[in-house]
């Protein structure tokens, strides 16, 4: 009886285990319409204006427009102020931004509704509103860097090479300057590109996860 109630116990014990392991592994869905994000916005402004987003629009800084790494260009959001509950709904016509912990960036136009200008950064709230009528699906990669000179690409993909990934450097032109862009795959999932952008974090390699 003693062994029965000893196998039982340690049987609800793994049973326990991989609830909690469950609960805890993080699901990244693809941002579709009714996703949400919460986390610090920017904004950027005349250094910019004029010069074609991601989207291939020129940026009009007085316009209502952000730039997000991962949510498809074309997307409709809302993004609310957190501190004082002003919103704005704005297109997603540019990708970034690349900085920390930011998770989108406003244009000037946008900003100046949200009431943020002045602090420079604000705390928000992302909601999808509405997809692009094209959207089919969504691709993501790995980006470790954006430079202005080939060599300095070259150097990263080098030192990225020697821990067993096979990067590639991508010519692009971002605001009238040519760039070159140290990328590594192209995921299906966001949740497959979350996982490598974790396990790539843990090995002391800074990347962000960016939308195709």
């Amino acid at each position: 009886m003693r062994s029965k109630a000893i196998l039982r116990h340690s049987a609800l014990v793994a049973l326990l285990a991989i609830l909690l392991l469950s609960g805890c592994a993080h699901r990244y869905h693809r941002p579709g319409t009714g996703w949400v994000e919460t986390g610090t916005a920017s904004w950027y402004g005349d250094d910019f204006h004029g010069k074609p987003t991601a989207s291939g629009e020129p940026y009009d800084m007085y316009g209502i427009s952000a730039a997000h790494k991962t949510i498809p260009l074309g997307c409709r959001v809302r993004v609310t102020n957190l501190d004082n509950g002003s919103q704005v709904i704005v297109p997603i016509n540019d990708r970034g931004p690349f900085v920390g912990d930011r998770i989108i960036d406003m244009s000037y136009g946008a900003a100046r509704q949200l009431g943020m200008v002045e602090q420079g950064l604000a705390r928000v709230r992302v909601e999808v509103l509405e997809m692009p009528r094209y959207y089919s699906g969504g691709r993501y990669t790995l980006q470790f860097g954006s430079f202005a000179e080939k060599e300095n690409a070259r150097r990263l993909a080098g030192t990225l090479e020697s821990r067993g990934y096979t990067p590639s450097i991508e010519e692009a032109s971002v605001y009238g300057r040519t760039v070159y862009r140290v990328r590594y795959g192209a995921f299906t999932t966001l949740d497959l590109a979350k996982s490598q952008e974790q396990k790539c974090t843990s090995q002391g390699l800074t990347c962000f996860v960016v939308g195709l």
